[in-house]
């Protein structure tokens, strides 16, 4: 199957990159501890033709200087980009396999978790795409990329995966890509002097928040660690092999929720994350009291104040949200390519609520204070001093999230269903591996659905289908309470989705 009118990916000559160091951040992401790559599975409608796809990649990927470039290791320890030839034979994976295999989803499961003990040769450009043409419960065919993040983050990459799309409804027309728009303390109503003093206290409070988290992000980097529970490894925790499960959600439902409390979707993901992983860890702790005891677990097993944080990862670019890759290519464009991220150290209340909705009223006063904070342009500027102490503070700072319990990560994906190269898909799941955590959990939207998406160290979660059932299950019981409140108070629900 070829795509009709595909245009290849235009980048200028000022972009070029050839003989430029590598970023500060993208030389984090090859520290002997956090050496990242990010998969991206999508699973297609149809049958994957792989000559068109290669075809394809040569008009759209190959023409991305960091998909066409080496990184390579200086005498001074320096690394650069050095523009190569690509062979795409040695990118594109196309395995025989069997169309009438027993059981073809953990085959494809077990695929994307063996290729995340393996990393890819420096001696080509750090990328390559595997097509798996076996039927599955989800998809006729699916692909899977493999990018070393030192190429780009989520932002970057899902740009350019966008930009190699069209609408599955309309061939010729790039998708919608999703908005999303920042606070600005000045857009107030009101009269002007309560406007002003309404901004200098955002200020002030601006100030205060970013000089604290600052404060506890030194202090995770020295010696604050979080709680040691089931889903956190014991230090020092390198990469280890992953175990990537992913299970869909309805977007509906979520959008339900947040209409219903007055809140984003955003804060209803971390209540759904925070519900679940109370579930999970309530039981976990249960297994072992019973195990110990010989006896029957209590309703609540968990322990009393536990610390368990995630490091958040936070879009740096001025402009939000996915960009146009045309833009981001540009010289001097606000929305850049690369990898312009810094991280958040975000509580997760691990507690049992009767009420479900609780965990979307905990997720909007976290999520209230971090959006008022400076914390993740902190995190950004110790990566980028780090240069200067390459031999102790590089390693450091890679590793600071590993004292967190997760890593998480929130991309909006495209609006509507696309077609990629032509071939339509059904669903997108975007994960990690190499990070110095047992568990990262993304969620990407995809027209009217949500993936949930983990990575998982087995060795530490032998069950990470059970993590997701519950993460189901929690949104669910999320929805039913407030069905149930719209049916007991209407004019109050009203209200709010009106707000």
């Amino acid at each position: 199957m070829e795509m009709e009118g595909l245009r290849p990916i235009r980048v200028s000559k000022e972009d070029s990159e050839d003989g430029q160091p590598l970023s500060p951040i993208a030389r984090m992401f090859h520290q002997p501890r956090s050496n990242v790559y990010i998969i991206i599975i999508m699973g297609f409608k149809t049958p994957i033709n792989p000559l068109a796809f290669k075809a394809s990649l040569r008009h759209s990927l190959l023409k991305h200087p960091r998909f066409s470039s080496l990184q390579v290791v200086e005498n001074d320890g320096e690394m650069r980009w050095v523009r190569t030839e690509v062979n795409l034979d040695n990118h594109v994976k196309v395995p025989v396999l069997d169309p009438n295999m027993e059981f073809p989803d953990k085959f494809v499961e077990d695929y994307a978790s063996n290729l995340s003990k393996t990393t890819i040769s420096m001696s080509m450009p750090l990328w390559d795409v595997h097509l798996l043409n076996v039927k599955t419960s989800e998809a006729e065919s699916t692909g899977i990329i493999r990018i070393h993040h030192s190429l780009g983050d989520g932002i970057s990459l899902m740009s350019l995966l966008l930009s190699c799309t069209r609408k599955a409804s309309d061939p010729e027309a790039l998708p919608t890509i999703p908005s999303v728009r920042r606070r600005n303390p000045s857009n107030y109503g009101g009269l002007t002097y309560w406007q002003f003093l309404l901004k200098l206290w955002c200020w002030v409070l601006l100030c205060w928040n970013t000089t604290v988290d600052s404060l506890i992000s030194l202090g995770t980097f020295f010696f604050l660690e979080d709680t040691k529970t089931p889903l956190k490894g014991t230090l020092p925790l390198g990469p280890t092999p992953r175990r990537f499960v992913h299970r869909t959600i309805s977007l509906d439902d979520v959008k339900l929720v947040k209409n219903a409390m007055g809140t984003t979707i955003n804060d209803v993901i971390v209540a759904i994350t925070q519900a679940g992983l109370s579930s999970y860890l309530n039981r976990k702790y249960g297994d072992d009291e019973k195990d110990n005891q010989g006896g029957e677990r209590n309703n609540n097993n968990l322990p009393n104040n536990i610390r368990f944080r995630a490091a958040l990862f936070v879009n740096l670019r001025p402009s939000a949200g996915i960009q146009d890759f045309d833009d981001m290519t540009r010289t001097n464009s606000k929305a850049r390519w690369g990898n312009h991220i810094g991280y958040v150290l975000f509580p997760l209340k691990i507690a049992l609520r009767d009420d479900p909705l609780d965990y979307v009223r905990d997720a909007k006063v976290a999520g209230d204070r971090k959006k008022a904070t400076l914390e993740a342009n902190f995190t950004y500027l110790m990566a980028k001093l780090a240069r200067f102490f390459p031999k102790y503070f590089t390693n450091k700072i890679s590793c600071l999230p590993s004292r967190t319990t997760i890593w998480f990560s929130n991309v909006p994906g495209p609006a509507e269903e696309i077609s990629y190269f032509g071939f339509p898909v059904n669903f997108i799941a975007v994960s990690v591996y190499g990070q110095p955590n047992a568990l990262m959990i993304h969620v990407l939207s995809y027209a009217n659905k949500m993936k949930i998406i983990l990575s998982a160290d087995e060795d530490i979660i032998p069950d990470p289908h059970r993590l997701c059932d519950d993460f189901q299950n929690s949104l669910e019981l999320m929805k039913n309470a407030v069905i149930t409140s719209k049916k007991a108070n209407p004019q109050l629900y009203k209200q709010r989705s009106n707000m």
